[in-house]
């Protein structure tokens, strides 16, 4: 049976009359956020048609979440409309519900979709240079009530910590890897006195629009917050591994030169770090298991990889932090066959049959999903055995014990590096080879997402990165400069 379409309730949509003065209202649901549902409206007043778009969340917002209640996201969004920062002007927040009528900008999201090289350059320096402007603005003179007054980068750094900590109580189970990490950052606070700017967070490409080379609005303020401007170029650069962004390093320098703010790369690989630890904790569950796929979920593929995908982000950010340049990984031979290949290919064939026969695209990506899985358990039956012995026998020799499993192993692990029996060093390269591990079970399945990792920071840096071993994480390379 297909799935019924979402509708605005009519009390939005009544709403939506009452502040624009329609006497009709159309709406269509288009694809939005990750989180929230994004809708055009189209209102007929009686000066004439007015192009729309609504954010619009029917659940209540989660106390202490990570994401903004639309009211404060518009709240961001209005005062940066009054700086001139390139945003759509806000018509109306909703008082009670989460719904947030906004001017329609024309535009499209998907950077990779630009063909054109130099178009890619172009809108990518233009986005550069927006992101100066926002970060030029002194954020003493932003008047955001739901963020409250700006104050020292610290101050801020160590509330979002905060944060982060209160939501992985809540999860209420263990979490390891996760609240390593918390504390690492706890410790570890840049030590920054330059200006607080306000961080968009989760900047970069996938939440600006784009037209004919330049940028026609920047969108999604739902983790905005105020703090260093490094806190940003972090997530710009994650956002750079899913989605290419022309000459990375290039960039930055452009970024200097028009934001008057010095690349630190420390502080980069800090936020780096900090952008995936707040990003695991929206989803604690998520991080200290070996394979993300949710029960249920009818996209649990696409969750394996990009879980297997930030894992390993997040440990090599961890890795670069606390100084380990590389860890080295027996892995088994390619050409190593089960007595079920076979059976895994006929599988794999079937689903791509199925994703042929289809028009529906969200049945083709969940068919998709669904080749992963298998691609996964191939590996899983083909030389997981083999991989999980390797790790063991390496956990045994830090626990004086065998461990009854790998993730029992890892738990332990933890447990002594957060006693101080084990040195922060020690633990988290062991806990890289580990990862090295799941990534390389998982490598069929992530395709192109596979050798992605965080991209440079300037052409030196990756210069050294042909020293890397076959399954070291290379970074994502682009063709414009």
């Amino acid at each position: 049976m297909s799935k019924q379409p979402r509708v605005i309730p009519e009390e939005i949509r009544t709403w939506i009359g009452e502040v624009t003065g329609a006497h009709r209202v159309d709406t269509k649901q288009v694809s939005g956020g990750a989180s929230r549902q994004a809708w055009f409206v189209d209102a007929e007043t009686e000066a004439g048609p007015r192009e729309l778009f609504l954010r619009y969340d029917p659940r209540e917002p989660t106390p202490g979440g990570a994401f903004h209640p639309l009211q404060i996201e518009a709240e961001i969004i209005a005062e940066l409309h009054r700086h001139g920062v390139q945003v759509p002007r806000v018509l109306a927040a909703h008082p009670v519900a989460q719904a947030v009528l906004m001017e329609r900008v024309g535009g499209d999201t998907w950077f990779r979709l630009i063909k054109d090289e130099g178009e890619q350059v172009r809108t990518a320096q233009d986005f550069i240079a927006k992101l100066a402007a926002l970060h030029r603005i002194d954020a003493g003179a932003l008047n955001i009530p739901g963020l409250g007054p700006a104050g020292p980068v610290a101050d801020h750094v160590r509330a979002e910590i905060a944060a982060m900590r209160a939501r992985v109580d809540r999860y209420g189970k263990p979490a390891p890897l996760l609240r390593f990490c918390i504390d690492w950052l706890e410790r570890n606070i840049p030590d920054y006195d330059g200006p607080t700017v306000l961080v968009q967070g989760d900047t970069g490409p996938g939440n600006f629009m784009y037209s004919g080379g330049t940028v026609t609005a920047i969108v999604d303020w739902e983790l905005a917050h105020f703090g260093d401007p490094m806190d940003d170029i972090a997530w710009l650069s994650l956002r750079t591994v899913q989605d290419t962004f022309t000459d990375f390093p290039a960039r930055l320098a452009e970024y200097e030169r028009l934001s008057g703010h010095r690349i630190d790369e420390d502080r980069v690989w800090y936020y780096r770090l900090f952008a995936e630890t707040r990003l695991a904790s929206i989803s604690p569950a998520t991080v200290d298991v070996r394979a993300s796929a949710p029960a249920g979920s009818p996209d649990a593929g696409n969750s394996l990889i990009y879980g297997m995908l930030h894992r390993r982000l997040l440990v090599e950010a961890l890795a670069h932090v606390v100084g380990i340049p590389e860890v080295w990984v027996d892995l088994p031979d390619d050409e190593r066959v089960s007595e079920y290949t076979s059976v895994y290919d006929a599988a794999a064939a079937a689903l791509s049959g199925a994703v042929e026969r289809s028009e529906d695209v969200l049945a083709i990506r969940y068919v998709k999903g669904a080749a992963r899985l298998v691609k996964f358990l191939a590996e899983v039956d083909r030389v997981g055995a083999e991989v999980d012995a390797a790790e063991i026998a390496e956990l045994a020799g830090f626990l004086n014990r065998t461990p009854a499993s790998v993730s029992e192993g890892r738990a332990a692990l933890a447990d002594l590096a957060g006693r101080g029996a084990l040195s922060e060093h020690d633990y988290v390269a062991q806990l890289w080879r580990g990862i090295k591990r799941d990534d390389y079970l998982t490598r069929t399945a992530s395709g192109a997402l596979r050798r992605r990792s965080w991209p440079p920071l300037s052409h030196a840096e990756e210069s050294t990165e042909g020293d890397q071993d076959r399954w070291a994480s290379q970074s994502l390379k682009t063709t414009a400069n």
